[in-house]
């Protein structure tokens, strides 16, 4: 059987609410030639009633049903289970515009040095409106990715990507300590050995919802986030990488015991702290205990007085009064 150019990886879990839609848009691509993995990551809902109904209309689709082993096992099995060179990420909640593997497809084989491209996406919310954010495009080169390593800017939107399959099972695939975000990791991982890059056309139009990942593990999101740029500040050293070989990330108070370097974890601290100055979420949950030891160790101030008037606008009162005994007693 002849290997498609393309293998698209969907991992689905519980996603019937936009499952459809996200299924169509990849069906309706103008580069035809691809493979469609959808592995069901044990959904409870109509979301394997649905990925059989566009299976029976296109044998593209190659369905993948089991039990619940997460997303980062997932898309080590959905790399393992690709027959195409090129894999082409997609989420079960966001839509793909036609063009889309068109373009990736011919800049991936106009640029043999580059093993990773993704694009600009269009953000909408879940009723399909436009979803104001704030701040710049991804980098649209090798070069503004590293800048944007540095600065600690977003890289690339993961299911807008599209790889090579053999690059990215060469540096290990997505490393299961990095859950919630195991792609940032891979894409630093990545950056030592290839070029990276993002075509600057909107080519997905990206999902922002309440339920989704990053609204619910915002604070874990962030704090997994700091370890990958330290991981990557430390194999820029020529040192050995320290996350290489976890299943899962450790406590934040045995962060420099587990990894062998004094301030690790007051180094992550202080990298997640603004972040969750304005985390409705973070704020809320064990975030908030990271932000008031951060201050014990005297980190940055700035801004910390004006959360305190968030948290009383977030309905949570007494957590205002404890940050601002803690910035008193500084």
């Amino acid at each position: 059987m002849n290997c498609p150019s393309i293998s698209v990886a969907m991992s689905v879990y519980n996603a019937e609410r936009f499952l459809d839609e996200a299924i169509a848009s990849v069906r309706a691509q103008s580069f035809a030639d691809f493979e469609f993995l959808i592995l069901d990551d044990g959904s409870s809902d109509a979301s394997r009633a649905i990925i059989a109904r566009h299976a029976a209309e296109d044998p593209r689709i190659r369905p993948i049903i089991r039990e619940n082993r997460g997303l980062i096992a997932s898309l080590n099995q959905l790399l393992d289970e690709a027959r195409g060179s090129l894999v082409a990420r997609m989420d079960a909640d966001d839509i793909c515009l036609p063009q889309r593997f068109e373009r990736q497809r011919a800049f991936l084989a106009a640029h043999p040095d580059h093993a990773v491209v993704g694009s600009w996406s269009e953000d909408i919310d879940e009723l399909g409106r436009p979803y104001p954010i704030d701040g710049p495009d991804h980098p649209t080169t090798h070069a503004g990715f590293l800048a944007a390593i540095e600065a600690g800017a977003p890289l690339l939107c993961h299911p807008a990507v599209m790889f090579r399959r053999d690059a990215v099972r060469g540096v290990g695939g997505y490393h299961a300590a990095f859950r919630h975000c195991e792609d940032l990791d891979l894409w630093l991982r990545l950056a030592s050995v290839t070029r990276l890059a993002n075509i600057p056309e909107r080519l997905i139009r990206y999902r922002h919802y309440p339920g989704q990942v990053s609204s619910r593990h915002a604070t874990e999101q962030q704090i997994g986030a700091a370890i990958a740029h330290l991981a990557y500040e430390m194999r820029q050293a020529g040192l050995p990488d320290p996350t290489a070989d976890l299943d899962a990330l450790p406590p934040l108070d045995e962060l420099d015991a587990m990894l062998g370097r004094a301030g690790l974890a007051s180094a992550v601290r202080a990298r997640v702290a603004p972040a969750l100055l304005y985390s409705h979420t973070g704020l809320r949950d064990h975030g908030f205990e990271l932000l008031c030891q951060h201050l014990r160790e005297g980190g940055r101030r700035d801004g910390m007085w004006r959360t305190v008037a968030r948290l009383v606008r977030f309905g949570e009162p007494r957590r205002a009064a404890r940050l601002a005994a803690t910035l008193v007693a500084g």
